[in-house]
């Protein structure tokens, strides 16, 4: 019976990413341009590695809060080079995915970026490139491992969750949400107290990082052999401590890494709502703006 249920999760799981889309309806609460058209940073949304996350697409949303804001948001088409990210500020990266698993996220995933890239990507930030890394749940961990790695970061493919086994609510009340300059924002309004995110991953970060979501004492990460597939046998470790978000101060650059895609965006499944939109994420905009203007340098 148990085999049986998990075969069940399989299928309504499935369904379910399928018809994940971008909102198309979405309007940002956000109507205060911080950038005029002159002194606006150029923003690349990758779409060169099987993104399931592209401009568009499911990130039209992320798109729409970007630009309410004044950024130049651009698509990136090109494998990552010197000549391709020379006249980017930001690069933004989500849920990238290896070919081979576009439509098969079962073990094993494999890497989306060749080492050329990664090393293209490293000299860039080291250089004063800002990169916004996002790599949710399985098979996307395992597909950008190997660029999160070059900063220092260690990537769990798996499926995180509070004790709640449901998506996580961090709050700043609780020492989930970090004291950070990106949490306080550019003035009192916008003050981070409450995240919303949509089950993804857990990850280790370096000692010079600061974390600014981290996972409750009781959170574990499940880590299947086929996608969204759960039993009693499923491999599963305690993630408490562990963070969903945090950042890097690298030379010239920064970075910033997510566990989790679907909160910077709006999306919607059937009648479900999930990210900006849904309830219990009224400050992912903000924060998605406050992450932005550390990306860019304005805090």
């Amino acid at each position: 019976m148990k085999k049986i249920l998990a075969g069940l999760t399989v299928i309504i799981s499935v369904s379910i990413n399928a018809q994940q889309v971008g909102s198309t309806d979405f309007v940002p609460v956000n109507s205060k341009k911080t950038f005029s058209e002159t002194d606006a940073p150029t923003v690349l949304i990758d779409e060169a590695h099987h993104n399931f996350h592209t401009m568009n697409g499911r990130y039209q949303p992320f798109s729409k809060i970007l630009k309410s804001d004044g950024y130049k948001v651009a698509k990136n088409t090109e494998l990552f080079s010197e000549k391709s990210l020379q006249n980017a500020e930001i690069l933004v990266i989500s849920n990238a995915l290896n070919h081979q698993n576009r439509k098969n996220w079962n073990l094993p995933n494999y890497s989306a970026f060749q080492r050329e890239e990664i090393e293209a990507v490293y000299h860039w930030v080291k250089n004063g490139g800002s990169l916004f890394l996002i790599a949710d749940h399985m098979p996307f961990p395992k597909a950008s491992e190997s660029l999160a790695a070059i900063f220092g970061f260690q990537f769990n493919n798996g499926y995180a969750k509070d004790h709640t086994n449901k998506e996580s609510i961090f709050k700043y009340s609780e020492g989930e949400i970090a004291e950070h300059a990106i949490r306080n924002g550019m003035h009192n309004k916008e003050t981070i107290e409450t995240i919303r995110t949509f089950i993804g991953q857990a990850f280790l970060s370096p000692p010079e990082a600061k974390p600014l979501l981290i996972f409750g004492k009781e959170a574990i990460s499940r880590m299947p052999s086929e996608s969204w597939e759960f039993d009693d046998s499923t491999p599963a470790i305690s993630v408490g401590g562990w963070s969903q978000g945090a950042t890097l101060e690298f030379y010239k650059g920064r970075v910033v890494i997510f566990g989790e895609a679907a909160m910077f965006t709006a999306q919607v499944s059937g009648k479900r709502k999930m990210g900006v939109n849904g309830k219990g994420a009224e400050q992912n905009e903000q924060f998605l703006l406050n992450i932005m203007h550390w990306l860019s340098k304005k805090i």
